[in-house]
């Protein structure tokens, strides 16, 4: 692979395929269940499933789109509550985990947005079993805290956000973590990421406009 924009663009497909997979499978899933189904309480229960697995769909493909996309519009500032929203039906579905949100300003910059989004994204998928999910934002700092009884992150993505992946070993697991590292760098900014740990993940930003 060459290090290219329809190189790079074609792995985010890649991840946002594969994370719209499973709840788009089940929808087909159920679908096939309810045609053949006549019992009364197992079609509602395959409704429930198919409800479920609809608004997990769309809450996936709403956080995508602002996060890897030009949703937002083409202002340079975007309402925080949009990032908010986003990330609630991320892992809204996933009753283990909540969410902390310590963002007071009404707007952030897109590079922030976007930055805040997919790191929230790396934290939220290295909780594995559930647990506490905190973001917070001041000024030109941005601050994620993920604590739970196990904590993963993938050594792959560690090495992408510090930027120390070849263009030609980037796969579509460590995207996000390399769209990171490129929207800090571009902006002139750093990061910080905590050491590794079995139950606390912390990644800051400073100098982000």
């Amino acid at each position: 692979m060459t290090d290219t924009g329809i190189d790079f663009a074609s792995l985010l497909c890649s991840r946002l395929c594969h994370d719209l997979l499973s709840p788009v499978g089940a929808i087909n899933n159920g679908l096939e269940l309810l045609a053949d189904e006549h019992d009364p309480d197992m079609r509602a229960r395959c409704m429930e499933l198919l409800n479920e697995s609809a608004r997990a769909s769309a809450n996936k493909l709403k956080f995508f789109r602002l996060a890897f996309g030009a949703a937002g519009g083409f202002a340079d500032l975007v309402d925080v509550r949009e990032a908010k929203a986003a990330i609630e039906g991320l892992i809204g579905a996933d009753s283990r985990t909540t969410l902390g949100w310590m963002v007071s300003q009404p707007t952030l910059s897109k590079p922030a947005i976007k930055t805040l989004l997919n790191l929230s994204l790396i934290a939220s998928d290295a909780l594995v079993r559930g647990g506490q999910l905190d973001i917070a934002a001041e000024g030109s700092e941005i601050v994620i805290r993920a604590s739970g009884p196990r904590m993963i992150l993938d050594p792959e993505l560690r090495t992408a956000l510090a930027g120390d992946t070849a263009a030609d070993a980037l796969t579509p697991r460590a995207a996000v973590a390399w769209l990171v590292h490129n929207l800090i760098r571009d902006a002139g900014a750093t990061f910080q990421l905590s050491e590794p740990e079995p139950t606390v993940l912390v990644f800051g930003v400073s100098g982000l406009q």
